[in-house]
């Protein structure tokens, strides 16, 4: 108990602790989806094509999700405080190089590189947090650590949004390096660095391990990013690296379980709670951002709104969820158990994703989204605590460490396959309610023929011969169509969504509850 309480800080330092924790995930989470409203400028900038600039937000990504798994082990070698310094030092410097690349792959580059660095920061900002704080304040340490997790991605585009509008899309980059030296320089001299051992030798690195945790985790998050832009399964590059996914995920499980230092302790996984806070985690991703992705894909698309102002539409609903982590944390604390604030945050996104799927028009305005998203920003609230305090509440010791990358990589994938599953369904659906719309429409009804000949009679008035006004009034109709049949898409999207997260709220119930106000986190990287 020596060793665990030696981390616990107090007052001025515990501040300085949470603050730069706080601000090391959110630099990190923000930089998943701040980069997306700039694509369109970097693409003019750099002479790129859209395929080749979406690899800026896959570089990213697909270094992150290696390094969350790979954080715990790399703490123990080189000691938290350290590893967690240099991880914000690359971060930072990559963050310059990515605002001053001049060419596309130099930023595709320069973004793998930064992910490197980010993802170590996810992890060991949450270690760091926690162990900050005494074990019957940790239920709040959880809810000021989600805080940043949640609110994240929502601050990304609006914050991106404005960056690009009123400078360049460099300085989306630029920022982070004043906030990136203040918290290095904070890091060096409050962060403590705990010897919980385990630091091997270089013949007993499991390299073989590392390089199948790479092989494994990097294709599937290729797969994800990629699929759908390749058509899936009728692309070869995408067949090959599903076969490369699912063989390195067989030969790590098999390696890490045979070996005696494996790089990843998969055997922690036999916790009970650790499995099924590990799939709640996953659920958690797929709604956070899931929604955090397909609410400005509306907006933007049938709407026609701008990147900034579908982004600022989250906001209040991101400030609603911080609102809710401190009372989380204070129940927890209190001794409510973790399941029952589980299975309220399910449905509530429940109702938040039904409510959506009722209130989507052509027209559909701000004031019809505000008091959704609050449900949203309460239900998420109630969700992220609750599941992490219960992923861990069985754990002890190091095995702590490997329970927190676990949640941590599978959050990551739960969003990556959220993403590819809206977007992928979106895609098909949309073709399928068109073909449905164009066998309704009788080409000899009057009201379609009035229709046409008005769109026919505006483009001629506006100077265009009367075929080529004809044929004008023909892409107008389809373009009618297709936004009929893109809103009926998003309909079922979130229809289906909230009807998912209603059938895993009664399954929360049959967890056993885990102890809230003593949640040890020794070893936690």
């Amino acid at each position: 108990m020596l060793e665990q309480n030696s981390t616990v800080e107090y007052g001025f330092r515990r501040v300085i602790i949470t603050i730069t924790a706080i601000t090391c995930a959110l630099l990190e989470i923000i930089d998943t989806t701040i980069v997306n409203v700039a694509l369109n400028d970097m693409r003019g900038n750099l002479g790129a094509t859209l395929n080749d600039v979406g690899w800026v937000v896959t570089a990213y990504a697909i270094a992150n999700v290696i390094m969350v798994p790979l954080t715990s082990w790399l703490s123990q070698q080189f000691g938290r405080r350290n590893y967690f310094a240099a991880s914000i030092i690359i971060f930072t410097l990559t963050s310059f190089l990515c605002g001053n690349a001049t060419n596309i792959w130099e930023l595709v580059a320069f973004r793998f590189i930064q992910g490197l660095g980010g993802g170590a920061l996810l992890v060991t900002s949450q270690t760091i947090i926690t162990e900050a704080y005494p074990p019957e304040k940790r239920g709040m340490a959880q809810a000021l650590y989600g805080m940043g997790v949640i609110v994240g991605p929502t601050l990304g585009p609006p914050l991106g949004g404005y960056l690009v509008d009123n400078y360049s899309w460099p300085y989306i980059f630029y920022i982070n390096i004043p906030i990136g030296i203040v918290a290095t320089m904070l890091t060096l001299n409050y962060v403590s660095s705990p010897n919980y051992g385990g630091k091997r030798k270089a013949s007993e690195i499991d390299w073989l391990g590392i390089f199948l945790l790479i092989v494994a985790v990097g294709s599937l998050q290729y797969v994800l990013e990629k699929g759908q832009e390749h058509d899936w399964f009728a692309e070869p590059i995408i067949v090959v690296f599903t076969i490369t996914g699912v063989l390195g995920f067989y030969l790590l499980i098999w390696r890490e379980l045979t070996i005696e230092n494996p790089v990843i302790e998969l055997r922690v996984l036999k916790d009970k709670n650790l499995a099924v806070g590990t799939i709640f985690t996953f659920i958690l991703g797929f709604g956070l951002y899931g929604s955090t992705f397909i609410i400005p894909l509306f907006t933007q698309s049938i709407l026609g709104w701008t990147a900034l102002d579908a982004g600022l539409l989250l906001v209040p609903s991101s400030i609603m969820t911080g609102f809710m982590m401190p009372i989380v944390g204070r129940l927890l604390q209190k001794g409510v158990p973790q399941k029952y604030l589980i299975a309220a945050g399910f449905t509530l996104f429940f109702l938040y994703s039904y409510w959506a799927h009722g209130i989507l028009t052509p027209h559909t305005g701000t004031e019809d989204f505000f008091f959704l998203l609050m449900i949203r920003g309460v239900g998420l609230g109630l969700l992220f605590v609750p599941i992490t305090t219960l992923a861990l509440s069985t754990l002890k010791g190091k095995n702590i460490a490997e329970g927190a990358a676990f949640t941590g990589m599978v959050r990551q994938l739960g969003g990556s396959f959220g993403i590819a599953l809206i977007s992928t369904f979106i895609s098909r659906s949309n073709f399928m309610y068109r073909a449905d719309l164009i066998k309704n429409i009788n080409p000899y009804d009057p009201l379609v023929q009035q229709r046409l000949e008005g769109f026919q009679q505006k483009f001629i008035s506006a100077g265009s011969s009367p075929d080529l006004a004809l044929q004008q009034g023909y892409q107008m109709f389809e373009m009618g169509v297709m936004r009929q049949a893109s809103l009926l898409s998003y309909m079922d999207v979130f229809l289906y969504i909230g009807l998912f997260f209603l059938i895993c709220a009664p399954l929360v119930l049959f967890v056993k509850a885990g102890k809230n106000k003593a949640v040890s986190t020794e070893g936690m990287h």
